[in-house]
């Protein structure tokens, strides 16, 4: 089962970041693992990674319409390596933290980072977080009439 989940991790930090830093390969990592944690999204990390609706994929490689063969042994053979180092030991690797739940490339303007909170940028990924709510305080009594 954990050999399961280090390769549905690996092929996303393939897919996702192959040729960005390592920090970045870690960071795709780290969001994967978060929307594993949040009760957002799907429980396993194979389920987060091939997460689908009828318009679109959580990850873009999954539904592309080309091959989902990596070809760059070397690339494939670190992402495996990442990939298993933050699943057995992720605790103690920390590039975002435990709220980054979404990424984009640079590229790209997505409709929904508008409602997110921009955390950092790592090579050509930018990385957020949800929203923090603002606490609302009542009214004072006179505003109400």
């Amino acid at each position: 089962m954990i050999e399961t989940a280090i390769l549905c991790l690996a092929l996303n930090i393939y897919f996702e970041a192959r040729d960005q830093p390592i920090e970045g390969q870690i960071a795709v990592a780290e969001v994967t693992l978060n929307r594993v944690n949040s009760y957002n999204y799907p429980n396993t990390v194979c389920e987060v990674v091939f997460q689908s609706n009828k318009t679109s994929c959580a990850f873009s490689w999954w539904c592309d319409g080309k091959s989902d063969t990596p070809k760059d042994k070397h690339a494939f053979e670190t992402s495996k390596i990442i990939a298993k180092l933050m699943i057995e030991d992720g605790e103690y690797i920390d590039v975002l933290g435990n709220k980054a739940t979404h990424y984009h490339n640079e590229k790209i303007s997505p409709y929904w980072a508008k409602h997110l909170t921009q955390i950092k940028r790592i090579g050509q990924h930018v990385f957020y977080e949800q929203r923090k709510k603002t606490e609302t305080l009542p009214r004072p009594d006179n505003l109400n009439k």
